[in-house]
């Protein structure tokens, strides 16, 4: 009798181990096959201002050359910049009008830019070039300066530029600052 009891138990204890075997590898990682990719939305590059390409603009100025001449004006301006990483190398054209204690001219301006994108939005570059009295004697001036450009939008920006005209027949230096308004293509 000894001997059918023994059975049960061996085989109660077979099962319980087989039990255990099954329970611990049913507790391991499933093995799964993707079998396509899942979908992705489209997601705008939100915050990051696009600086290459074309842009034009309008912008108030105003010039002083010593202690008592001041003129103020408005201008147009147009112009293209290109950005390598977060350098950016640009050209402008402008033409303003300026009136004050000296009378009344128009000017223009062409300007070579270089700068840094310091954040997404914001500009700063040195800009150096050619300007020329339309009216009156045509007398030319060299130009350097720099500025900064903040974009308020997508496509606006705001830019705020000092340059320091320095005459080519030896006349006296003009200072100019400006504010203006680019919109960019």
């Amino acid at each position: 009798m000894r001997l059918t009891t023994s059975i049960p138990r061996t085989l109660m204890l077979a099962a319980l181990l087989a039990l255990a075997a099954v329970c611990s590898a049913s507790g391991a990682d499933s093995i799964a096959i993707e079998t396509s990719a899942p979908a992705e939305l489209p997601v705008a590059d939100a915050g990051r201002f696009d600086w290459d390409g074309f842009y034009a603009g309008i912008y108030g100025a105003a010039q002083g050359g010593g202690a008592t001449s001041a003129s103020y004006g408005v201008g147009v301006q147009a112009g293209v910049n290109t950005t390598f990483n977060f350098y950016l190398v640009g050209a402008e054209v402008a033409v303003q009008g300026l009136a004050g204690d000296i009378g009344t001219a128009s000017e223009g301006q062409i300007l070579g830019r270089a700068g840094l994108v310091v954040t997404d939005d914001v500009l700063v570059y040195a800009a150096g070039g050619y300007g020329i009295a339309l009216s009156g004697p045509a007398d030319g001036q060299a130009l350097v300066g720099g500025g900064m450009e903040v974009a308020l939008s997508d496509r606006l920006s705001l830019d705020a530029q000092y340059l320091r005209s320095i005459p080519t027949n030896g006349g006296l230096a003009t200072h100019q600052v400006s504010v203006g308004a680019n919109y960019h293509f």
